[in-house]
């Protein structure tokens, strides 16, 4: 950007910050731009404003500090002051360390320069004597002291500043040092700290140093006993600080520590404080950063850390930090309210009346609308979250109305209790278009109009304007009937009843059932008779209505389970001679998507129904031959999923609590050590263990409360999002509602438009607050589908029929297209979709696929066959992999596809993590390359990925920067043409490709002329007369044993 750009940018932030001057992105803006046109002065003006306005952190300070001890004559009380101010400003905001460590430096500086001077200055006073500044670092030291990891390096300072005060004094005044020093020793002995034993090797040779030797045994017992509980404390949360720094103290990481410490029995005051206060200093520094979700756990923070500090009390300045660190949160503002309001209470109930120090809740509440945060002027502005603006004019306007019920109101508080209400009415519709859909406002004030006002005309208006604002509420228009009814208007209630009965409401079943009852209390016969009728009509149009878009949804859904069965389906590669023969790349099949399936789908798949068929050698007639009867494991309805485990736990621990619901014997258990927590998978060999299972939920395991769940309940099926969504998006967008376990991807071998994933909590109850988002525009027009995952309706469905719902039609003319083709076979039904196959520049191959909905309407498309289109005769028959084998050039050696310039845009990746998921492999690649197809080799820790063309396989192939993956830097060469130079090229497919089709049975060539020959080193593909059955690699059937006796 250059300088008159950055001049334009500036200009305009300054103005957007005038009019919105708390916000944390426009002051993180501001800062950027300040250091982009590397003007010192002007950094220091964005700093000095961001600062000013709220709570920053150390990133934000720092600077100032420096700048501020540049400006200031630290050689004189007063600017030592000066510089002192900054620091301690600093440190009400946010807990840092590196504003700490620089604090008691800067003080031992002071008291070094001040205590060595000849003659003090007149106005020094005690500033820098040592008693001074032994408080004052104490001071310091103890507002690190919630950091049980860090803590000791704040107070090894203090410590060895001590020890240098011991060694310079006199005699008479060392008995006093060593008795500080002694109540130092043992006050640190008592707090839960890392390094515990050497501050109890430094007490023992301070002991050895300074006390009588007749003391020292008893001294260190006693020391010994005043550390036990401390040790035993930090014990306890050491695997909790591990887990916590190995996650780069993520604000997950901070919430599931709270959290699992808030499970206590007793809960540790000074663990939890501490906690909190890292918390927020982290999510502050992550906030200035930009990133997504810091500021919603900056508030859940908060309103955490004041809910349990309340039994404690609650100081001004501790209410100071909290609106000055989150001016955008209503919840804190509305728990800052009900505490002035208690103070006032508490003040007023005094016998000397005394005026209460704190502003007044009409003054708290006019700051916080003043951050201007809580209104939104213009609808081109971003919404607003209204469960921010609601807590907050609930608590003034409570506040209000108990004055006015206590007696304790003036003239004005009536009107002022009622123009609250209905601005913050007015301020809810106008932040969102959802506005607050549970109207709590509304109710809030329409009970005072007929309770304590009694105007039931003035309720009556109130929920009319409601429902005409939500117009498609069912909610907003039962609640004006109730009112209507609850103030004797029966003919306007029918009468909108009538009206609204065929609108499209969200859930008109709940206004029908309010008009029902409303006739059978308040109407006659035919009043009722009337009412059942045009709830009769209006139902069934709902239900054709529901039917068209249940039907839609359906095959939409069908569509993402047909490519799910085809990813978990297909063949799996077998490794070539010399690579690891035998082993078999594990696929992970993702649960399905519970959705409502029709019944004539419910069919078993007829691979599952067929039996293999063998010939003997005296007969041509086939023999059936049985095969034994597998145990199928069902993993999914017999697993539990056991989240928030202490980190000490072991599967003894888990097989003794489930051994006493007399659960069953356990097949299986899997831990996780995520870095926030553990968690288990346990599997049962019968899956009527679970239930009894399930009742362990909510037990303790090492005075530690757990949760145990079906895993399925805890998981997502998510489609639809945006395209530009990967791995990190959708963990952004769905952390905010809970702990992620996992997050699956699906393949994109057979389709590089595949848009699911599988999202897994740790729990169902995050699960469930997910699926707020199912129906929310991401972008225009693009609605993101979030549905719990449920394997019972793998039984329902099936994608046996899918190659009976496919067709192949070819001898295309060049000139057609796929709307051509449209209106050719949609007369015999719906279609799901059209592909048509080009070449790489572009052109129409002469043949494509055509998907219907249900496969009766396919196969009487078959009549289409030979049909005249665009002066061509046309051949349509089913799907068959083979011959769609057939239109691709070469043969298939990589896996990657039968084209011979395959290998010449494909690249092999190596050294990739072990349990990678193509997916994501996918996603990284595509971030540097244009890629089109992945396939992963578990056995080989090996990729091979085929790019968009050879240019961009030799980006990957030419880049000098490395990817990485997962900590493992992956290695990328060349693709070679044979499975036998140098490094195992790729598994030989089983079935002629990696990225195969749907297999069936064999169809007719469309069109007359010569077969076209295989390419240069194709391997000659068999006719289907004259195929040979597959070779094994595993056991020899009765034919092998026949071949071999000749």
């Amino acid at each position: 950007m250059d300088e008159s750009s950055s001049l334009d940018a500036l200009a305009d932030t300054l103005t957007r910050l005038s009019a919105n001057s708390y916000s944390v992105d426009l002051h993180a803006q501001h800062i950027r731009l300040a250091k982009s046109m590397d003007d010192k002065d002007q950094l220091l003006v964005a700093l000095e404003m961001a600062a000013n306005y709220m709570a920053t952190p150390d990133t934000i300070w720092l600077p100032l500090i420096d700048a501020k001890t540049a400006v200031s004559d630290t050689n004189t009380p007063e600017g030592t002051l000066e510089v002192l101010g900054v620091y301690s400003k600093a440190e009400s905001d946010y807990m840092s360390f590196s504003i700490l460590q620089k604090h008691l430096g800067f003080l031992v500086d002071r008291h070094e320069y001040f205590s060595g001077l000849e003659v003090e200055p007149d106005n020094l006073g005690e500033l820098f004597s040592d008693n001074w500044t032994r408080e004052a670092m104490s001071i310091v030291v103890s507002k690190g002291t919630g950091d049980i990891s860090q803590s000791h390096v704040l107070w090894d300072q203090y410590y060895n500043w001590e020890l240098e005060i011991l060694e310079k004094a006199s005699t008479d005044e060392k008995p006093l040092s060593v008795d500080v020093i002694e109540k130092i020793l043992l006050a640190r002995l008592q707090q839960p700290h890392a390094n515990h034993q050497d501050t109890y090797q430094s007490y023992s040779s301070f002991t050895t140093a300074h006390k009588p030797a007749s003391e020292y045994e008893s001294l260190l017992i006693s020391a010994s006993k005043l550390r036990s509980r401390a040790i035993k404390a930090y014990e306890k949360r050491e695997a909790s600080e591990m887990a916590l720094a190995a996650a780069g103290y993520s604000l997950d990481a901070y919430a599931t520590y709270i959290a699992a410490e808030q499970r206590r029995k007793d809960p540790d005051h000074f663990i939890l404080c501490g906690l909190y206060e890292r918390g927020l200093a982290e999510a502050s520094r992550r906030q200035f950063a930009g990133e997504p979700g810091a500021e919603r756990a900056m508030q859940m923070f908060w309103v955490g850390y004041i809910d349990f500090v309340k039994s404690q009390g609650q100081s001004v300045e501790f209410w100071q930090r909290a609106t000055r660190s989150v001016p955008g949160s209503g919840e804190v503002w509305a728990r800052y309210i009900r505490f002035l309001e208690r103070d006032q209470e508490s003040e007023a109930s005094k016998d000397d009346m005394d005026a209460s120090k704190n502003e007044d809740i009409e003054a708290a509440y006019t700051r916080a609308l003043s951050t201007t945060l809580f209104t939104r002027n213009r609808r081109s502005d971003p919404e607003i979250d209204a469960d921010q603006i609601v807590p907050l004019v609930l608590a003034r306007a409570g506040a209000e109305k108990r004055a006015v019920e206590a007696g304790h109101a003036g003239e004005n508080n009536l009107a002022t209790f009622i123009k609250v209400v209905e601005d913050g009415i007015a301020m809810v519709r106008q932040a969102s278009n959802s506005g607050d859909p549970r109207f709590r406002l509304e109710k809030f004030l329409s009970e005072f109009y007929l309770s304590l006002a009694d105007v039931p005309g003035a309720a009556v208006q109130l929920w009319a304007s409601t429902a005409a604002h939500y117009r498609s509420s069912w909610a907003a228009w039962v609640a004006y009937t109730d009112v209507l009814i609850r103030t004797d208007h029966h003919d306007l209630t029918r009468k909108t009843f009538q009206d609204m009965s065929t609108k499209n409401l969200d859930y008109p079943e709940a206004l029908w059932d309010a008009w029902h009852n409303f006739e059978h209390a308040h109407g006659s016969l035919s009043s009722l008779e009337e009412a059942i009728s045009k709830i009769t009509q209006a139902r069934a149009q709902l239900e054709t209505r529901r039917a068209r878009e249940a039907e839609k949804a359906y095959a939409a859904a069908a569509a993402q389970y047909a490519e799910q069965q085809a990813a978990s389906g297909a063949a799996v590669s077998i490794l070539a001679t010399g690579a690891t023969q035998g082993s078999v790349p594990v696929v992970s099949e993702a649960m399905d998507v519970d959705f409502s399936v029709p019944a004539d789908t419910k069919e078993k798949r007829k691979a599952e129904e067929e039996h293999p068929v063998t010939e003997t050698s005296g007969s041509k007639k086939p023999r059936l031959e049985t095969p034994p009867i597998s145990l199928k494991r069902d993993r999914e309805n017999c697993t539990v999923f056991v989240a928030d485990l202490p980190s000490e736990a072991t599967e003894a621990d888990l097989k003794a609590l489930f051994k006493d619901a007399s659960c069953g014997d356990i097949r299986d258990v899997k831990f996780t050590r995520m870095p926030e927590t553990l968690v288990a998978t346990v599997e049962f060999y019968d899956r009527d263990s679970v239930p009894a299972a399930l009742t362990k939920d909510k037990k303790r395991i090492h005075e530690t409360e757990i949760g145990v769940h079906l895993a399925w309940r805890s998981t997502l099926y998510i489609t639809n999002f945006p395209e530009k969504f990967d791995d990190t998006s959708i963990r952004d967008l769905f952390g905010q509602y809970g702990l992620i376990f996992d997050v699956r991807w699906p393949s994109k071998k057979f389709k590089a438009t595949r848009r699911f994933c599988y999202l897994q909590y740790t729990s169902p109850s995050s699960a469930e607050r997910a699926l707020e988002l199912h129906g929310r525009e991401l972008e225009p027009d693009r609605a993101i589908s979030v549905l719990i995952s449920n394997p019972e309706r793998k039984k329902e469905r099936s994608d046996a029929d899918a190659n009976e719902r496919e067709l192949y039609v070819a001898g295309l003319s060049k000139f057609a297209t796929k709307e051509d083709l449209r209106k050719v076979f949609e007369t015999y039904g719906p279609i799901k979709e059209i592909r048509l196959a080009e070449d790489k520049s572009g052109q129409p191959k002469g043949f494509a696929f055509i998907d219907f909905e249900s496969e009766t309407d396919a196969r009487a498309a078959l009549a289409a066959n030979n049909h005249e289109l665009k002066n061509r005769r046309i051949a349509v028959t089913f799907t068959d992999s083979r011959v769609r084998a057939k239109n691709k050039e070469g043969t298939a050696e990589t896996g990657l596809g039968r084209r011979a310039d395959a290998r010449n845009r494909s690249v092999r990746v190596r050294n990739i993590p072990s349990g990678t998921q193509e997916g994501l492999l996918h996603q990284l690649l595509e971030k540097h390359s244009i890629v089109k197809r992945t396939e992963i080799f578990a056995a080989l820790n090996e990729a091979v990925v085929e790019l968009e063309n050879p240019a961009e396989a030799g980006k990957l192939l030419l880049r000098t920067e490395p990817i990485i993956l997962d900590g493992n830097v992956l290695q990328f060469s060349e693709e070679q043409a044979g499975p036998f130079r140098g490094q195992p090229a790729a598994p030989p497919p089983v079935t002629g490709g990696m990225f195969v089709p749907r297999a069936a049975g064999s169809r007719p060539r469309a069109g007359l002329g010569r077969a076209r020959r295989p390419g240069l080193g194709a391997t000659q593909t068999p006719s289907n007369s004259d195929a040979q059955p597959p070779e094994h690699t595993g056991k020899k059937g009765q034919d092998d044993f026949r071949k071999m006796l000749g």
